[in-house]
């Protein structure tokens, strides 16, 4: 496999993988606007405490840290959300 085909499988890939985080978030969605908070707050809320326990576990660098609030900073922007609305 040319260095090319490697590129064009791994972008493949990589599309595959979004289209299946999408789906997946729509799914959620159509499952929070069907159940009361009351039923998919504690799910959610161990989802995300379970992300930033692995989080946290993982050793990973300041360069990294910066890099990761950099992205998210770019995201609330593209967004139209500053970090003031988001807390």
């Amino acid at each position: 496999m040319s260095d090319s085909n490697a590129r064009e499988h791994l972008d493949a890939k990589h599309e595959r993988n979004r289209e299946h985080r999408i789906e997946g978030i729509k799914r959620w969605v159509e499952y929070i606007e069907s159940e009361p908070p009351e039923t998919w707050g504690p799910q959610q809320n161990a989802v995300v405490n379970d992300q930033l326990d692995a989080a946290q576990s993982v050793q990973t660098s300041a360069s990294h840290q910066q890099h990761v609030k950099d992205v998210a900073v770019e995201i609330l922007e593209a967004s139209g959300e500053s970090d003031a609305d988001s807390t």
